[in-house]
């Protein structure tokens, strides 16, 4: 073999690993773009959430406001209508109707907890107030119930955003 002949070996064999390393190097590059793309496509589900549950507990808190108003008004409203009903509720209580049940949601891989309530059992102070003041003993009931219903939705939506800011700094730091 002449020294020509083994030049030209030489460089088809320097070719071969010159264009194996950059097929090697396409296909890293590929790999590293598509993971940047499904990163970026979870970081951007994450944030719409984050900004929904923001949206959302503005506007609950703005009708819990409303709600407790008229919540308060129509206790004072029953209790000057029917008297002093506070011992019989409570000595009436035995377990609670209103119960909350925890919930996991998943978005983009990051689990939140979703609290909802539940009515369990009947209403065992439907007859009170039927010598007087049952309207407005009624309406308290709605009244509070749906304030305990914007509560346990608040603070299902105040959690949530809790844990998307603990995983989004747990992503960012380590």
């Amino acid at each position: 073999m002449s020294h020509k002949d083994l030049k030209k070996e030489l460089r088809n064999i320097c070719f071969f690993w010159a264009s194996r390393a950059q097929t090697i190097m396409k296909a890293r590059l590929k790999g590293a773009q598509t993971g940047r793309n499904l990163l970026k496509k979870k970081s951007d589900a994450l944030s719409m959430r984050f900004r929904q549950i923001l949206r959302k507990i503005i506007e609950t808190k703005t009708k819990m406001g409303e709600v407790m108003r008229e919540a308060a008004f129509s206790l004072a409203e029953a209790k000057f209508t029917a008297g002093d009903f506070s011992t019989t509720v409570i000595q009436n209580v035995n377990k609670a109707q209103v119960k909350v049940r925890a919930k996991k949601d998943n978005v983009a891989g990051v689990t939140l907890p979703v609290f909802e309530h539940y009515q369990e059992g009947g209403d065992s102070y439907e007859l009170t107030g039927l010598a007087r003041g049952g309207e407005q003993l009624s309406r308290l009931k709605r009244n509070y119930a749906r304030a305990v219903e914007l509560l346990v939705e608040l603070a299902s939506l105040q959690v949530g955003g809790a844990n998307w800011m603990r995983e989004n700094e747990r992503s960012f730091t380590g």
